[in-house]
């Protein structure tokens, strides 16, 4: 048979915050109920999504998650930060809800991808796929976000996102990216240190710690760059420019 469509059912504490939220990104009510217990089903576009609500369900406890998948990483990421703007004045990179950018995933074959974390606790987890291909998302190494880096602190950095964005281990990751940190040197890749940098900084803020987040961006800053250093580091110099919106 084809055309199947699945539909992931995810807990949540309030379907009011869950449909405001999804509204923000572009999602239309399709099915809402209060009786026999309240739920909601979401749409943007293709993508569809339903949530009930559980009496005293907390969301830091959730283990709700679902895979999207997309040929157009960075398009979906840009509407859903231009929705966040438009409804909060600023990307959510921080608390609960939240999102993650675009990164190549070490533990997804250099898959790229984000998460978005919503007021549930839940994980939607956007994933490259090509169309054409395979529609397992490492069967596809396409790039998307920041490219996998090789160096000492690329190779930190590649572990720590694996941390944090797909695991949800923010404090793991911070250990990783503080020990290549401490033993950065003049010879380490600038381009790497940037993005070290700037996303040390982006965990500082899930973990409410705008002093060292400010810290890391500064330190980010005074970093040189030539021409062709500053287009590499393009990605991890507009995050740091989110962040400090996000912060102020």
């Amino acid at each position: 048979m084809a055309n199947e469509v699945t539909v992931p059912l995810l807990p949540c504490a309030s379907v009011e915050d869950i449909v405001e939220f999804y509204r923000a990104l572009g999602f239309e009510t399709t099915y809402r109920q209060r009786k026999p217990y309240p739920c909601a089903g979401l749409r943007r576009e293709d993508l569809h999504l339903q949530f009930f609500e559980m009496d005293g369900f907390d969301p830091a406890q959730s283990y709700g998650s679902c895979l999207v998948l997309t040929s157009d990483i960075e398009g979906l990421h840009r509407a859903f930060a231009d929705g966040m703007r438009a409804a909060y004045g600023k990307i959510l990179v921080s608390g609960t809800p939240r999102m993650t950018r675009p990164r190549a995933r070490k533990n997804n074959d250099g898959v790229g991808g984000f998460s978005v974390i919503d007021p549930g606790g839940n994980w939607i987890r956007v994933v490259h796929h090509n169309p054409a291909g395979d529609a397992a998302p490492g069967g596809d190494a396409a790039p998307a976000g920041d490219a996998a880096p090789a160096g000492r602190l690329g190779k930190a950095l590649a572990n720590a996102v694996v941390q944090a964005d797909s695991r949800g281990e923010t404090g793991q990751a911070v250990r990783i990216l503080d020990s290549a940190l401490a033993r950065s040197a003049p010879g380490d890749d600038p381009v790497e240190l940037v993005e070290v940098l700037v996303y040390r900084a982006e965990l500082a803020l899930v973990l409410n710690d705008p002093d060292t987040a400010a810290a890391m961006l500064d330190r980010a800053g005074r970093v040189e760059l030539t021409a062709g250093e500053s287009e590499r580091a393009s990605g991890a110099l507009a995050n740091a420019a989110d962040l400090k919106a996000s912060s102020a």
